[in-house]
């Protein structure tokens, strides 16, 4: 029997990302001294893409960057990712995004994106570049372009019974009628406390957030909580998956690497539970690195043959 490649779109931002690492993080007004600097290519859809490649996926960037040396860049990066790129549109007059980065020496960060033509990012491009979507296929779309590119990737999706991911960072305010049957949803505790309008800081809060959001019509909710996991919330039943134990040099991109692992998994076929569990392994190993992109894991990194 013929088993036909379910493709992963991913729609978001492409950034370069300028990091400084130091002892502490500054606090406002206050100069600190840093220890190293490191340029990587980032954004988060742009890293969701790489990791969900390196793992294994096909995938396909619908993006925006600009008409400069970070653009080019980019572009030639994603090639040798594997990336789709065919919708990857270039924009005349904006610059390429950008996101300043200081991480201290917990592993903690803070971070500033100047979005450039990651903003001008249209519905109608990104409709363009999902024209072969097919039912099966996984949509993956995070909140670093406009709400219209948002938008229009999940009402397309729907359309073509493709499933969507969305990963609700940075997080902002959304519409009821954009989250009712998203296939799955993927906040962090802030995230989902910005959802749902409720202070989520313990368990309990996590188990009660997640049902206010499959009561606004998500089908499947997974919270990720840093080092503690990932809670899966489903119409059907309640998980809580353990992360593996590790010493963090730098979570920057650890939320993109659990995204891109997860579309890969169901990608393959894998139930949610055998999906998030592969994700909080794969992003277990990017936390052990510095960096965004350069941080996300080879397949072989995160399954043992």
């Amino acid at each position: 029997m013929l088993i036909l490649t379910i493709m992963i779109y991913v729609v978001g931002s492409s950034n370069t990302d300028m990091v400084v690492r130091s002892e502490k993080l500054p606090a406002p007004g206050e100069t600190v001294i840093g220890e190293s600097f490191l340029m990587n290519p980032g954004g988060k859809g742009a890293n969701q893409a790489v990791g969900a490649s390196r793992l294994g996926g096909q995938v396909t960037f619908i993006g925006k960057i600009g008409d400069d040396l970070f653009g080019r860049g980019t572009l030639d990066h994603f090639r040798q990712e594997g990336l789709v790129t065919d919708f990857v549109v270039t924009d005349p007059e904006l610059p390429s995004g950008i996101a300043l980065i200081n991480v201290n020496a917990a592993g903690e960060n803070c971070i500033a994106v100047a979005p450039g033509a990651n903003n001008a990012l249209m519905g109608q491009e990104v409709l363009a570049g999902l024209e072969k979507l097919t039912a099966g296929d996984i949509v993956l779309v995070q909140l670093e372009i406009q709400p219209e590119a948002v938008e229009a990737a999940v009402n397309r999706a729907r359309e073509k019974g493709a499933k969507v991911i969305l990963n609700p960072a940075p997080a902002r305010h959304l519409p009821d009628n954009l989250l009712h049957d998203l296939f799955l949803i993927t906040p962090n505790e802030t995230e989902a406390a910005l959802l749902t309008g409720m202070p989520v800081s313990g368990e309990e809060d996590v188990r009660r957030a997640a049902q206010m959001l499959l009561q606004k019509g998500v089908r499947n909710v997974v919270i990720t909580l840093g080092s503690r996991g990932a809670l899966i919330r489903t119409n059907a039943y309640e998980r809580m998956i353990a992360a593996p134990e590790v010493t963090a040099v730098d979570t920057t991109a650890a939320g993109d690497c659990f995204n891109g692992a997860l579309a890969v998994g169901l990608s393959e076929r894998m139930n949610l539970e055998d999906a998030v569990r592969f994700a909080c392994a794969a992003a277990a190993v990017s936390v052990t690195r510095p960096g965004a992109q350069s941080a996300m894991p080879y397949r072989k990194e995160v399954v043992r043959e």
